[in-house]
């Protein structure tokens, strides 16, 4: 067997003592840490308020933590928490939805939109979702160095073989492989950066922003529907999706899918929204005048 890649990554990057870095968390931490600036830069774009920034960042750290495992708990394992509830907490141990992570940052932005900008919340999320393509690209890559999220056995040249027991490798074990399959976790990596990269032209170069919700409309629509054609080629994440037609994940998609074409639909057919761009915080204090 040939024209297949062996992936023998190792999930810690480095570890001191008990404490370990892992690939995923540096994905995580790298994903936020482009998206506070980018957000800044677009803040200060638009004369918004430099203390919204800090403010948004927890409120969507702390949504996409939440929500992504609660996602997964209710969405996918339902009947294990239901009865082992303390487990839910184990967030190391893996286990996030991004379907629930997206449910999360919505909730968060209705909140965020009502108690800090009293602006509307698709004026959020038209900005917000810019970096949150690129959050998610980060993402997959994590799941990659997890060995985890791949897909179905395949013959073509880029397949993966990945390490099955990951765990006991991690302890001294000699590695189990998979046979090489479809690397899904880069599939969706290379769909979501090629998002982020539309998405910042669409409103650096062409000030989509103007239409409300077109941006958003675009990230929901392009997002979900990647990760409903692509779940046909990835293996099922937990046992009663065996056998269904579509798997939880597509069936999780649709309504973001529909939501998507109906923001598109909605910001098309609408007035354009003329916006100033100023430059500078609206909070920043104003020049002072140069005497004569």
């Amino acid at each position: 067997m040939t024209g297949f890649i062996t992936w023998t990554a190792n999930p810690v990057l480095f570890q001191l003592g008990f404490f370990a870095v892992r690939w995923y968390s540096l994905m995580f931490l790298i994903g936020f840490t482009i998206g506070y600036y980018i957000i800044y830069k677009m803040f200060k774009h638009e004369g918004a308020r430099q203390e919204w920034i800090d403010k948004l960042l927890i409120y969507v750290a702390i949504a996409t933590i939440v929500g992504s495992r609660l996602g997964h708990v209710f969405f996918y394992q339902w009947d294990y928490y239901s009865q082992h509830p303390l487990d839910i907490i184990k967030i190391w141990e893996g286990g996030l939805a991004s379907h629930g992570g997206t449910i999360g940052i919505i909730i968060a932005i209705l909140l965020y939109s009502k108690y800090v900008t009293k602006k509307s919340p698709i004026w959020t999320f038209d900005r917000l979702v810019v970096p949150v393509a690129l959050v998610g690209a980060l993402i997959r890559i994590g799941n990659l160095f997890n060995h985890e999220i791949y897909g179905h056995d395949t013959t073509l040249p880029w397949g993966f073989r990945f390490i099955e027991n990951l765990h006991g490798w991690m302890a001294g074990a000699d590695p189990i492989f998979t046979a090489p399959c479809h690397p899904t976790q880069i599939y969706e990596a290379l769909a979501y950066l090629a998002l982020f990269s539309l998405l910042m032209v669409m409103y650096w170069k062409y000030n989509c922003q103007e239409r409300k919700g077109l941006i958003f409309g675009v990230f929901l629509t392009w997002l979900f529907s990647a990760r409903f054609f692509i779940e046909f080629i990835k293996n099922v994440q937990v046992e009663f999706e065996e056998g269904m037609a579509l798997n939880m994940g597509q069936w999780l998609s649709v309504p973001f899918i529909i939501a998507g074409v109906v923001l598109i639909i909605y910001a098309l057919s609408h007035k354009r929204e003329h916006i100033d761009f100023p430059e500078r915080f609206a909070d920043d204090p104003l020049p002072r005048r140069k005497r004569n």
